[in-house]
């Protein structure tokens, strides 16, 4: 046995992109580990199929299970179809509707139309419009502890609170994964963050994270996995840890991950799925290679993300007498049953402010399901609440946008400037608690002075609402794919000129978010699947006239400060800029996610090695990048002379082999092509 083991390593090692392999479990640690492991090391270790599990090495791991969305997920499915597979190769993957329910012209629809098709071409389960939100429908129905999950959406960390490895990633990677080949990524570090105590009455997961934030900011957790520990993580249930690896996704961390314990088989055996769990612990005196983080749960108190950063953190009791004309509860966030139970509890029998707006999104249709059947519904619409079906909605902009200057607090997990749909609207981070005190009261309000008026029970095992679910059935070879005019095709882009030259179209400061460069809302993401139309909106907030600029002159190149690409998954603020011509990004550092991205689609991220460097190139200069492709491949750094002023400079460009031979081709479509399996 002793000599086994490194033989099955190195057949690890060889496995070709669509070739699947059996993973270990991921409490069978390797003989060859000499330290304890953590959560994350032991799942990262059961479904490594190339590389080293060691921090800051590249790694390929196998992908169990896939989510898409309908916002992200027309391009994964367009870019799935051109790979030339029949059939997807993981375990289980899902296509949900949850974005763009808003149909107001026929774009949404033929989306809607053109994802049910290919899902039932391709293997996939589809959850229809209504269903509810990706990541709460996948929490109840879905995750399973010591899996790994890939998904086209950033927030897909949320099923790190079943005990899953779950990472966001752009639509391309996730159409890879689901033709079967690894999600290829560095390793990151493990950072403990060690639970104490209990939280208090009118404190909540939310605030929980909120600390975190309040404490590393939104690049702390770039390059790392936030791992919960200690007694404090017992008193916490699923909702409320899903709600806590949600919103770790705004901390740019690579995942966020719970153990699963007797918390987890409860929940699990609450919907119906006991057999999926299995018990999922970090070994004693586990190793965390990104340090510690101490919380006592019992000392935390009500907190706000204040306008516009999820790190711009305070108490409430600092910003108590804000008046909000809005409330809204719900997102991928806080709309579990546990939340709006919570809320109903804290409604029943009372009036929402009359100067207050009260928006309340179930997260799923089991979840409003369960509100109608206990009574908490009817309490919530008798208090003045305005129920909405179970979506995204307000989150990505899709509706209930704030009036002109507003207050707005929301139960979501971001508020950037501009991203409710009204420009000036000041949005407030909260709790499901604060925000129903702030309802109720019509200012700001510590929601531990508000006392429950009445109490709901649900029943001991969820009645499960599988109604709006479609499940794949053996393949039938007759099936078309549907597709209206709002499908349009997949760009193609040319590989890696040897040097290139062009102007510098944009320049920006820190921590650029991909609502910047890639709006969302209602007049914007019913354009997904057409990139020639969403192209027009690149920088549109930010820098009006960018599209315009960029296709006149040819293309070129973008600056960017510090955390370049925060935010979401939305492969198109990678995909729309090239679309442009725009060939580089130069940048003092880069958001996780947005760098693969951009390497997917071969536009080349270069990282200034020096301040002064930055500030010697401004909008409108003429670059050159003379010996491009030489450089790359010999491991150089890459030459920037600034034609404009005759300054020059080295940059970085680190890259994989891997990643090298994506930037080579022109984007992973054209790699993908040559690299994987031929249709079986």
């Amino acid at each position: 046995m002793a000599k086994a083991k490194p033989k099955r390593k190195a057949a690890a090692r060889q496995t070709r992109p669509g070739q699947r392999r059996k993973r270990a479990a991921p409490n069978s640690r390797p003989r060859t580990t000499a330290l304890p492991q953590t959560v994350a090391d032991k799942i990262l270790r059961a479904h490594c199929v190339s590389g080293e599990c060691l921090p800051g090495q590249p790694l390929g791991l196998l992908v169990d299970q896939t989510l898409t969305q309908d916002a992200t997920g027309t391009m994964a499915w367009l870019q799935f179809e051109a790979l030339g597979l029949s059939r997807v190769r993981t375990q289980l993957s899902v296509s949900y509707i949850d974005h763009n329910t808003l149909q107001t012209g026929f774009e949404n629809a033929d989306d809607h139309a053109f994802l049910q098709s290919t899902a039932k071409k391709y293997g996939a389960v589809f959850s229809r419009p209504g269903n509810g939100i990706c990541h709460q429908v996948h929490l109840e129905r879905f995750g399973k502890p010591g899996q790994t999950l890939l998904g086209s959406d950033s927030h897909t960390p949320t099923a790190g609170g079943l005990g899953m490895l779950a990472l966001g990633a752009g639509g391309l990677d996730v159409a890879a994964a689901m033709g079967g080949a690894p999600f290829f990524l560095t390793c990151p570090q493990v950072v403990k963050i060690d639970l104490r105590g209990r939280l208090r009455p009118g404190v909540s997961a939310k605030d929980v994270i909120l600390e975190v934030l309040r404490r590393i900011s939104v690049k702390g957790g770039v390059g790392k996995i936030l791992e919960y520990a200690g007694p404090g993580v017992s008193t916490l249930s699923v909702p409320e840890r899903a709600t806590i690896t949600n919103m770790g996704a705004e901390t740019g961390a690579t995942t966020s991950v719970f153990p699963s314990d007797h918390v987890t088989r409860a929940w699990l055996t609450y919907q119906n799925r006991g057999q999926d769990f299995q018990a999922l612990a970090a070994d004693p005196k586990a190793v965390y290679s990104g340090g510690e983080i101490k919380i006592d749960l019992s000392a935390l108190e009500p907190l706000a993300a204040q306008p516009h950063s999820p790190d711009n953190v305070a108490p409430i009791s600092k910003l108590q007498g804000l008046k909000p004309q809005q409330v809204v509860i719900g997102s991928c966030t806080n709309s579990s049953v546990k939340d709006l139970v919570t809320v109903a509890a804290l409604l029943a029998g009372k009036r929402v402010h009359e100067d207050v707006s009260l928006v309340i999104t179930p997260g799923s249709q089991q979840v409003l399901s369960a509100l109608a059947k206990n009574g908490a519904l009817a309490s919530l619409i008798a208090s003045g609440a305005r129920v909405m079906e179970p979506a995204c909605g307000a989150c990505i902009g899709m509706g209930q946008a704030p009036s002109s200057g507003a207050i707005s607090l929301r139960t979501f997990n971001r508020n950037f400037k501009g991203r409710s749909g009204t420009a000036d609207a000041q949005v407030y981070l909260v709790s499901a608690e604060t925000a129903a005190a702030a309802a109720l009261s019509g200012e700001v309000t510590d929601p531990r002075r508000l006392k429950k008026s009445k109490t709901f029970t649900l029943p001991k095992r969820a009645e499960l609402s599988d109604s709006l679910l479609v499940t794949p059935t053996l393949q039938d070879k007759s099936s078309k794919i549907v597709r209206g005019p709002n499908i349009q095709p997949l760009p193609e882009f040319k590989p890696l000129p040897e040097e290139d030259q062009g102007q510098v179209l944009a320049k920006f400061g820190e921590n650029i978010t991909t609502d910047d460069i890639m709006p969302a809302g209602a007049k914007i993401l019913p354009l997904r699947s057409n990139i020639p139309a969403i192209a027009e909106y690149v920088f549109i907030g930010v820098k009006p006239g960018f599209a315009s600029r960029a296709k006149s002159l040819g293309g070129g190149f973008v600056i960017g400060g510090e955390n370049y690409g925060q935010g979401s998954s939305r492969e198109h603020a990678a995909l729309a800029p090239r679309y442009l011509g725009v060939r580089a990004v130069l940048a003092k550092s880069f958001a996780r996610i947005h760098l693969a991205n951009l390497i997917n689609f071969g536009i080349l991220p270069l990282v200034f090695k020096q301040p002064v460097d930055y500030d010697q190139v401004d909008a409108g200069h003429e670059l050159s990048l003379p010996d491009l492709r030489v450089r790359l491949k010999s491991g150089k750094t890459v030459l920037v002379r600034n034609v404009t002023t005759a300054a020059e400079w080295e940059m970085t460009c680190e890259l994989t082999e891997r990643q090298l031979e994506i930037i080579l081709a022109g984007g992973m479509l054209n790699y993908l092509k040559k690299t994987l399996l031929p249709p079986r």
